[in-house]
C-alpha cells in the first residue's frame, strides 16, 4: 500500500511505501543530490502526520535515490516567507524524531548541511563505506536552529559537535561510526540485507516495548523526561497482553506473536 497519491508520476516529491510492517519514505531529486525544497518538506510532514496514525507499521525507513543521500536545503528557499526557510526545515526534522514508531536512516551516500541533522532524528543510521558527510554552517554564516544543536549535543556530544559544526570538516564513514554518527557501516552491496536485518530485529519486538523505550530515551537524552510519565509506560507495559505473549512464547520455545496491547 502506498500512501502517495500519484505513485506512477516521478514529481521530485518524497514518497511513501507501506508494505507489512514497514514503511519506506524515499527522498525523489537524484538529479539535484536529493535537496530539499519547501514542498519536499511539506510532504514529508504529511507522511510523518499519516504514518503516525497507523498502527500495524512498525518500522520506518528513511532513504533516497541516486548516489547522494540528500544535499540539504534548498538555500534559493532560504529567505522564503515564514512558511518557509529553516522554520520548515526544523519542523520536519521534529516530525521524523516524533513518529512512534522506530526509525531507521538508510544512507547510501554522502550526507551535507540540514540533512545531517534529518537523519540524526532517526533512531538509526546504517552507511556506507565511500560516504562523507559535511556541515557547512559556519561557512555560509548561518547559525544553525535549536534543535539541531540540541540533537548534535545530546546524541554526539559538545565536542563532536563543535568540531562538526565549527570546523566544517568532512568526515568519512570511518570517524562517522566512531564518533556515533552512524550505528553500522557496512559494503554498499549489502546495504539492504543490512537494514533488512534491523527491520526484522525491530518488528519481531514488542511495539508497547519498543514504542515506549524509544519515547522515554529520547525524554532523557534531551533531558525532559518525567519520572512519572515513564513509570506510566513502565506500568502499562507491565499488564500488557504483549509482556504475558513474550513470557509464554519463552516458556514454550516459540516465536511470540505480539499485538501492541
Amino acid at each position: 500500500m502506498s500512501t502517495d497519491p500519484h505513485p506512477e508520476t516521478d514529481t521530485g516529491l518524497p514518497r511513501c511505501q507501506v508494505e507489512g510492517a514497514r514503511a519506506t519514505v524515499r527522498l525523489n531529486r537524484p538529479a539535484h543530490h536529493n535537496r530539499l525544497h519547501r514542498a519536499d518538506l511539506l510532504t514529508l510532514q504529511r507522511h510523518c502526520a499519516e504514518l503516525a496514525t497507523q498502527s500495524h507499521v512498525r518500522v520506518v525507513v528513511l532513504q533516497a535515490e541516486g548516489p547522494t543521500f540528500c544535499a540539504g536545503f534548498n538555500l534559493d528557499e532560504l529567505d522564503a516567507d515564514a512558511q518557509g526557510g529553516p522554520q520548515l526545515f526544523e519542523q520536519t526534522v521534529e516530525a521524523i524524531e516524533a513518529l512512534p514508531m522506530p526509525t531507521i536512516c538508510r544512507l547510501q551516500g554522502s550526507v551535507f548541511g540540514g540533512a545531517t541533522d534529518l537523519a540524526l532524528a532517526c533512531d538509526f543510521r546504517i552507511g556506507v563505506t565511500g560516504m562523507s558527510l559535511r556541515m557547512p554552517a559556519a561557512r555560509i554564516g548561518l547559525h544553525y536552529y535549536p534543535s539541531g544543536l540540541r540533537r548534535y549535543v545530546s546524541r554526539l556530544g559538545l565536542s563532536t559537535a563543535k568540531r562538526l559544526f565549527l570546523l566544517a570538516q568532512t568526515v568519512d564513514a570511518a570517524e562517522l561510526w566512531r564518533i556515533g554518527y552512524l550505528d553500522r557501516v557496512c559494503e554498499p552491496g549489502v546495504l539492504d540485507a543490512a537494514v533488512q536485518e534491523w527491520v526484522d530485529a525491530l518488528t519481531a519486538a514488542a511495539p508497547l516495548a519498543i514504542d515506549g523505550m524509544k519515547r522515554s530515551l529520547d525524554e532523557i537524552a534531551r533531558g525532559d523526561y518525567d519520572l512519572e510519565r515513564l513509570a506510566r509506560r513502565v506500568a502499562r507495559c507491565a499488564a500488557s497482553d504483549d509482556l504475558r505473549e513474550g513470557q509464554a512464547a519463552l516458556a514454550e520455545r516459540r516465536v511470540p506473536r505480539f499485538r501492541g496491547r
